[in-house]
């Protein structure tokens, strides 16, 4: 079951209300998840059950994406005001350190609650910010590219592309390896989440200049790269394992920029692992 949460982050001027969607499922440790830029909660989906028969599931859509209201004026959609929104969020949801497992800007942003020591573990799927000005440049085009097609195609053609798996392959393909898999109604759902994305360019433009340079030594780091992600391309995981050197560098076969839908049984094994 979805729900929402409110409170306070500070910022330049005084204290802003944030309000988060969320959905909250399963029993054991607590496991937070963070999705993409663009993307919402139910990127999870294929995973979540699995997950939930160990782990306390809590699937987040980031501010401005999904059900999630943008920032209030005066809050930036940069790393620092995400971070406090995520910790403010775990402190008002009573999660201690929660594990947490993130893709792309999620994985980003996991890495850097797990550099600040407010998680007990990190597991980051393509994580976002181990590229060079080129990568990120190729990136944030595509993303864009992407963004405007959502925009700009009507519902009816969506629901009729995504009926077929030519069809899902066209508006998907750039983040899984196996757009088949993807439902239609998912695939319209994450085509619309796209569209309307209050958060999209804000996010996009604060993340022009971000580079993970740091280590995060003091919790275990997971990094898991898809073997086919056509957005950030692999060799950006090996220099994440430069960057972490004690993180576990793992590749997935067959699988995509998102690949919670290409192979969700290699994907909920990798976030279990990584959140011992």
């Amino acid at each position: 079951m979805s729900a929402t949460v409110s409170f306070e982050v500070t910022s330049p001027h005084g204290p802003q209300t944030v309000t988060l969607s969320y959905a909250r499922v399963g029993r054991g440790e607590p496991l937070l998840l963070l999705h993409g830029i663009g993307h919402h909660r139910q990127a999870w989906d294929p995973v979540v059950d699995i997950l939930a028969t160990e782990r306390e599931v809590i699937a987040v859509d980031l501010p401005g994406f999904g059900a999630s209201p943008a920032l209030p004026d005066g809050l930036v959609h940069d790393l620092p005001t995400m971070n406090a929104a995520l910790g403010a969020l775990c402190e008002e949801l009573g999660l201690d350190r929660p594990h947490v497992a993130g893709n792309s800007l999620g994985g980003l942003l996991a890495l850097e609650l797990g550099r600040q020591n407010l998680v007990r573990s990190v597991t980051a799927l393509s994580p976002a910010g181990f590229w060079t000005q080129a990568e990120r440049r190729y990136a944030f085009g595509v993303l864009i590219g992407m963004r405007r097609v959502a925009e700009r195609m009507p519902l009816p053609l969506v629901e009729r592309l995504a009926r077929s798996t030519a069809g899902r392959a066209a508006l998907t393909s750039t983040i899984y390896a196996r757009p088949g898999r993807r439902s239609p109604a998912a695939v319209v759902a994450e085509t619309l989440a796209l569209a309307g994305a209050t958060g999209f360019t804000e996010t996009l433009r604060a993340g022009t200049a971000v580079r993970f340079t740091d280590d995060v030594p003091d919790v275990p780091v997971t990094v898991a790269w898809g073997a086919r992600d056509r957005l950030l391309v692999p060799r950006q995981g090996v220099r994440a394992k430069r960057v972490i050197p004690r993180a576990r560098l793992i590749r997935l076969p067959g699988c995509g920029h998102v690949p919670m839908n290409d192979d969700p049984a290699l994907v909920a094994r990798v976030l279990l692992d990584g959140s011992r």
